[in-house]
């Protein structure tokens, strides 16, 4: 069986000779502490964990690297710098102030504060609108054709847009205002959030539709991280009365382009939230985050088989060793028997994992892929 035919029939529910292995990725500290550890064993990584890893055996996936954000961007500019810290204007046209201590390849140890965003009023997204003019040449690779004659060959799930490609209706407006901003706005600018709902929709479409009539994909995904700890940023009516015609509209676009299926990746507890999604035509919500207790044997008693589900292993639980991962594994395995679940850890992988601990890790959950896990 391919990879094609294991990702497909694992998310029709049908036979499988063994579930997906799929990842997201590590940390930038994690890949300088493994390299510390055991530099032989790591070697031959590529580190893209999304496409594939050959020495843990992921399974593949490509990408249509289509381009849905600014054209041009903000030009990124140093503001302030201190041995400490440094506040910048990033090219989303974002200020931020990062500290430096533990900063590996741009990976921060912590998050950076957020100082101010390009969107405070109607003006000032009427000048955004001018960065996401739909369906321009740059918006797609110069040899697309000839890729896709290759893709038509796949034995591999094709995706439309790179991770964190085609952020949603909530990661984008949060983009263009940030979270505090954004929560009064639904209710002080009402005009305006509609417009920005319908314009984005009308933008994803548009941008998609030149590849969407040239080859059908396995799946696209709104990255939304709409969700904190205790459930979601908007509330259910807000998300129905600005979000939800918009998400329909944009996921019957997408299917009756020839995608297959449509995800949505959110942090936190979006549980409130998952009816409208289902409602919408979503069919895979992502990644499942257990600090925020989102259990995966939970989301499937309460939403049944339409909704399909990847991640739901909680990075917390692999610094303590191979014992308690394997029982954190072992109670996953009614879902790999039902199908319609990828296990993946929960985010990437942060540096408390050890190499030992993740190898264990992988190790267990290969045995969990193939229904051997005891």
């Amino acid at each position: 069986m391919n990879e094609l035919q294991r990702f497909m029939n694992c998310l029709d529910y049908k036979p499988v000779d063994c579930c997906p292995n799929h990842e997201l990725g590590v940390w930038p500290q994690t890949v300088e502490r493994w390299r510390h550890e055991d530099p032989a064993a790591i070697e031959a990584f590529a580190w893209n964990w999304f496409v594939a890893e050959d020495p843990i055996h992921l399974d593949r996936r490509e990408y249509i690297p289509v381009n849905y954000d600014f054209i041009p961007h903000f030009g990124w500019e140093v503001l302030e710098e201190t041995p400490e810290y440094e506040i910048v204007r990033n090219h989303k046209g974002i200020v931020t102030k990062g500290l430096k201590e533990g900063t590996v390849g741009g990976g921060r140890m912590c998050m950076d504060q957020y100082l101010e965003f390009p969107v405070r009023n109607p003006e000032d997204f009427s000048q955004i609108k001018k960065r996401l003019v739909a369906a321009i040449p740059e918006r797609y690779p110069a040899d697309l054709d000839n890729q896709i004659g290759t893709w038509k060959k796949r034995d591999f799930p094709l995706v439309l847009g790179t991770n964190c490609a085609a952020n949603g209706f909530y990661w984008r407006a949060r983009e263009f205002m940030g979270t505090e901003a954004l929560s009064y706005a639904w209710y002080d600018m009402p005009d305006m959030m509609h417009d920005m709902m319908e314009f984005y929709a009308d933008f994803i479409i548009e941008t998609s539709r030149p590849v969407l009539e040239k080859i059908n994909v396995e799946y696209f995904v709104l990255n939304e991280d709409l969700s904190m700890k205790t459930g979601p940023l908007l509330s259910p009516e807000t998300y129905r009365k600005f979000v939800l015609k918009h998400l329909k509209r944009l996921v019957e676009f997408m299917k009756s382009h020839g995608v297959r299926y449509i995800a949505v990746d959110t942090d936190g507890d979006p549980t409130p939230l998952i009816p409208m999604f289902l409602e919408g035509g979503v069919d895979i919500l992502w990644p499942l985050e257990r600090a925020s207790n989102v259990d995966p044997n939970r989301i499937r008693a309460l939403f049944g088989t339409d909704l399909r589900l990847w991640g739901g292993v909680d990075k917390r639980v692999l610094p303590h060793g191979r014992e308690a991962i394997r029982s954190h594994l072992l109670a996953m395995a009614p879902l790999i028997e039902e199908g319609g679940f990828i296990p993946t850890i929960d985010h990437t992988v942060p540096p408390d994992v050890s190499w030992d601990n993740f190898r264990d890790y992988m190790d267990l959950k290969m045995m969990l892929l193939s229904g051997d896990l005891k």
